[in-house]
């Protein structure tokens, strides 16, 4: 059953820089559970970009932002964390501990990225929060999209594909999100989301902690 929730079903990694951090996972959602160790055996402390002065940057020495990137004034960043290259962190974004940003992702205005992954190209642009998931490449968060991590008994997140539910063994897991998937604006998953490639959903949706197969279910929003 869960064989069938593979890595290679939900992101091309062709291009991905950072690709290694999933050859070990044997559960789509094991990133997740290396990404810490795995930011922690990379050389860091690059700054390859200026940054404003207006920009918070805490515990440098272990944050490392690629060539060409945009640190806006009051994005408020802290390490250990790795932002590619070409990247854009809008006035008020919120880089915490342990979050990947692959080359040419968006964080906007306001929005909050927490121990997650961002594939090249994806954005989180306008008052989003983003914590334990993982997007996939050329995915778009609409305004106000919440990818929810903690459930509010606090009990292990589970995911139910198929009619069963399968644990996932962490407490706190957002959502994986695949590659060019879009979710309409103020749309919220809860914990345990899991989207394929190219789903769409309409705004204001609520999407339980359930696989969903992209179904054109939201082709007319």
């Amino acid at each position: 059953m869960i064989d069938s929730l593979k890595v290679k079903d939900f992101f091309n990694l062709e291009s991905c820089s950072f690709k290694d951090l999933f050859s070990s996972s044997k559960l789509l959602w094991d990133a997740l559970s290396h990404l810490e160790n795995y930011i922690n055996t990379k050389a860091l402390g690059h700054i390859e970009s200026d940054v404003t002065e207006h920009a918070t940057l805490v515990n440098a020495s272990k944050i490392s932002i690629g060539k060409n990137t945009t640190i806006f004034p009051g994005a408020y960043i802290e390490g250990p964390c790795i932002i590619g290259r070409n990247v854009q962190i809008g006035h008020s974004a919120y880089i915490r501990p342990y979050s990947l940003i692959g080359d040419f992702c968006t964080v906007g205005h306001s929005s909050e990225i927490k121990h997650s992954i961002m594939l090249p190209h994806s954005k989180a642009p306008h008052f989003n929060y983003v914590g334990d998931s993982i997007l996939g490449s050329y995915v778009n968060l609409g305004a106000g999209v919440i990818l929810a991590n903690y459930k509010l008994n606090g009990s292990l997140v589970t995911i139910k594909y198929e009619e069963k539910k399968i644990s996932t063994g962490l407490s706190k897991f957002g959502a994986i999100i695949g590659d060019e998937s879009s979710l309409g604006c103020n749309s919220v998953t809860n914990p345990g989301t899991l989207l394929s490639k190219g789903f769409f959903c309409k705004p204001c949706s609520n999407l339980q902690g359930y696989y969903h197969k992209a179904q054109n279910e939201a082709k007319n929003a």
